[in-house]
């Protein structure tokens, strides 16, 4: 099937016009401050003494960079697309201009094979976010393409280092090489996990940090479908932010494996750490795993002791995000389950595999390209909204909203802190209240975060005028 940029960018329920995306890129073509990001085949050791070949990254050798930038300073991506396939990028949980959000079909048309895209926007919120592609999706995240991105505050914090630590599992057989990226039997269940889980590509990674100093540690869990449940013995500090956003009152750390902290795909935390006072001593980050706990990285003291005290950090600054007006929120309910029986595959244009499983209100998302596919839910500016998420399914769903940020404000099953995110992870049989303002114009893709999920119908959109 062929087709025409302005064709395909209103394909998706008319979701924007051509010359509003492409005129932004070319704009910003001539832009000599902007942040290269070149796509590309990788290769890099992840299982000890194998190169694994058939990565993808930014980077020919290792896993995408960190990116910095500063809340409301302007930031430029250029990406460029250095394989074969379709891609896009997408800036998990920033509240950017819609046709930044790196969705093809629904923001902007896909980059093909040479292409380049420039993405430009101003982040409004400080914190710990990630990004990922949004095009040929499974295919390129579970290679490797997923990368942290820090939006730091305008004033230092004050910590004497800041650690960021990217969770990612990769299915690779004995020799080191990709096995099956998915299989049928995962999809269907709770995603296909890998085979070895690392930080920053590497198996039980050190990283050197002041001994007595303060660190901030910045953990993204960025899997296709494996869940991390993080705890630091013997550790001291807190939790001070989750998914990006200050906690009003920081959260106990956890370390002990019954208390682990749940990190679904797709979500972050970041905690204030004391090192150890004496030189090379050891901090351990672990997370359960299948036959017992797994240590994902190690923080290493070094030098003479700071003695630092976390006490002389001062609370993060919140971020301007507008409250829900409750009295007059608007209410909307959507049921996450299985797809009825007899509807086709999802032939996407950006990947696909194959199989349909997955539902939003009994309806599975069609593809990518599809045609008179329309919103979920359409809100005005400025309307306060209430989802009421449903899972009717065996299996949790992390489900993650682009452009907006809610709060979680109840659950059937236990008791819920109200802090800001992007991401609200549904157990078994679970149901989930959040709540939002809209206030981020333009179409918003809603989907799970087990891609395997998202490719086999758990996915739409949702409109804000």
């Amino acid at each position: 099937m062929s087709f025409s940029r302005r064709q395909a960018l209103t394909m998706i329920g008319g979701a924007i016009a051509a010359p509003s995306a492409f005129g932004v890129t070319r704009a910003l073509a001539q832009n000599q401050n902007a942040t290269p990001l070149l796509v590309q085949p990788a290769r890099a050791e992840i299982m000890p003494g194998f190169i694994t070949k058939g990565l993808v990254s930014t980077r020919p050798d290792g896993p995408p960079p960190v990116l910095r930038m500063r809340q409301g300073h302007a930031f430029t991506a250029h990406v460029k697309n250095g394989t074969e396939d379709y891609t896009a990028m997408h800036w998990h949980g920033l509240r950017i201009p819609n046709d930044m959000d790196g969705v093809p079909y629904l923001t902007q048309f896909p980059i093909a094979g040479g292409e380049t895209f420039d993405y430009l926007y101003t982040p409004p919120d400080a914190g710990t976010y990630w990004y990922h592609p949004h095009c040929m999706t499974m295919e390129q995240m579970a290679r490797g393409l997923t990368g942290v991105l820090i939006v730091e505050e305008p004033e230092n914090p004050g910590f004497d280092a800041d650690i960021a630590l990217n969770f990612k599992d990769f299915r690779l057989g004995r020799d080191g090489q990709f096995i099956d990226l998915w299989t049928a039997r995962g999809a269907a269940r709770t995603g296909t996990f890998g085979t070895v889980m690392t930080a920053n590509w590497t198996v039980d990674l050190v990283e050197d940090a002041p001994a007595g100093g303060l660190v901030r540690l910045r953990v993204a869990a960025t899997d296709t479908a494996r869940m991390y449940r993080l705890f630091l013995p013997n550790a001291t500090g807190h939790v001070i932010a989750l998914d990006g956003h200050p906690l009003a009152t920081p959260m106990a750390l956890p370390t002990r494996e019954e208390d682990a902290l749940p990190l679904a795909a797709g979500q972050r935390v970041d905690v204030a750490l004391r090192m150890p006072d004496g030189e090379g001593e050891i901090v351990e980050v672990m997370s359960d795993a299948p036959g017992g706990p797994r240590r994902m990285a190690r923080l290493r003291a070094t030098g003479s002791s700071l003695h630092r005290n976390l006490a002389e950090l001062e609370p993060l600054p919140a971020n301007a995000i507008s409250e829900p007006d409750m009295a007059n929120a608007r209410l909307e309910e959507f049921v996450f389950g299985w797809s009825p029986q007899g509807d086709a595959p999802n032939n996407g244009f950006c990947g696909t595999l194959g199989y349909t499983f997955w539902s939003i209100n009994r309806k599975p998302w069609p593809g990518d390209a599809a045609t008179g596919t329309g919103p979920l839910a359409t809100f005005k500016r400025g309307e306060t909204a209430v989802l009421r998420l449903r899972n009717e399914s065996p299996n949790a769903h992390p489900i993650h909203l682009h452009g907006l940020t809610f709060r979680v404000i109840a659950s059937n099953q236990r008791a819920v802190s109200s802090n800001w995110t992007d991401t609200a992870l549904l157990q078994k049989g679970e149901t989930v209240d959040v709540a939002f303002v809209a206030d981020n114009p333009g179409d918003w893709a809603f989907h799970c975060h087990v891609i395997e999920h998202q490719k086999t119908g758990l996915a739409g959109y949702i409109r804000v005028l």
